[in-house]
């Protein structure tokens, strides 16, 4: 059986899906902080515990063979909000799933990385290369820094019997069940949408690798399969400069028949530059297959078609909604802050 720890979640909901589709048993642990809703076609046929991540009890663990973890905090500005969260959930709880999961008998533990942790910045054109899993690292900011912490504290695990794999994915794209309008192509399509324009910084002239979440899925399908994988492995369909995303979104929006165009700005605030090369994982098999047109398409259909285009609905930004879960708490009186609940 095979655990997945998020489940519900924005990548979480289709690698469960993607799963009970090729008959494989999968439970799923999640807190429940943005619904269940994404599991609605495969709830009957998954287990489901709902649990914080930071306190599992034991029995999550029966007949579990592989820990697939894609929960916790999932970006910069909610890292940033609630710094604790961040280490409680992307470090400690990250491995002491992994401590608990080896101890019942799981065998491998597949953790949800992130290729931020190569963030050099825009200071250094020399550091402006494309880095494979061997390159140097020093990230500054929390998220990248807690995903680079658990990866260190996971690996003291491994030996014969547990085999500890960390996915570096690129910036993820494309359309969810629990969709979310927070990542770069996701948000580019919402400004096309709603507002007619699309804002780039720095006039568009950064790095960013890229996973279509159909290929992520597939990442996680592949690590699962392998029998002796262990390590880290970069996870991306392609490296692309902002602008080439723009272009695509406003072309495919253009043959639909919506109209947008470009605000430049030179602005360099909280700007990531970086390219990565996910050779070494496609050796193994790896072949992602979605281009970043297909899942514009794809993502412009079923966002229109399943009503997602309540713009402004928090529930689609991780720290919008968890500061308005916060703000309710408050208002009615709890003791603990929504995310320290999650």
């Amino acid at each position: 059986m095979i655990l997945v720890v998020g489940g519900a979640g924005y990548i979480g909901s289709q690698i469960v899906k993607e799963f009970v589709a090729c008959g494989k048993r999968v439970k799923v642990l999640d807190r429940g902080y943005f619904g269940f809703n994404a599991l609605d076609d495969v709830k009957d046929k998954v287990d489901i515990v709902r649990a914080d991540m930071r306190s599992v009890p034991s029995y999550v663990f029966d007949d579990v063979r592989t820990i697939i973890n894609v929960g916790g905090l999932s970006n910069d500005p909610t890292a940033e909000y609630s710094p604790e969260a961040n280490m409680e959930m992307n470090v400690n709880a990250t491995y002491k799933i992994a401590e608990d999961g080896k101890k019942y008998g799981v065998r491998k533990y597949i953790l949800a990385s992130s290729c931020s942790i190569y963030d050099r910045g825009l200071d250094d054109e020399r550091s402006d290369t494309v880095l494979d899993e061997s390159a140097m690292v020093n990230p500054q900011a929390a998220y990248a820094l807690s995903k680079l912490k658990a990866e260190e504290r996971l690996f003291s695990l491994n030996d014969d019997s547990f085999k500890c794999v960390a996915l570096r994915k690129g910036t993820v794209f494309g359309y969810s069940d629990r969709m979310r309008y927070d990542l770069v192509v996701n948000t580019f399509l919402k400004s096309g949408l709603r507002d007619g324009f699309l804002n780039l910084h720095n006039c568009g002239q950064i790095w960013r690798p890229m996973l279509a979440i159909e290929d992520a899925v597939q990442a996680y399908k592949l690590a699962c399969d392998l029998d002796n994988i262990q390590g880290i492995y970069n996870v991306t369909s392609f490296n692309i400069r902002i602008s080439e995303i723009a272009i695509m979104v406003e072309s495919v929006l253009r043959k639909h028949g919506y109209k947008c165009h470009f605000k430049l700005s030179s602005s360099k605030s909280g700007i990531r530059n970086y390219r990565v090369t996910s050779e070494k994982f496609r050796r193994l098999g790896f072949n992602p297959k979605v281009t970043l047109e297909q899942s514009i398409e794809n993502m412009l259909i079923e966002v229109l078609a399943n009503s997602k285009t309540d713009w402004d609905n928090p529930l689609y930004y991780n720290i919008n909604w968890m500061k308005c879960l916060d703000m309710a708490a408050e208002i009615l009186g709890s003791e603990k802050r929504a995310h320290e609940c999650i």
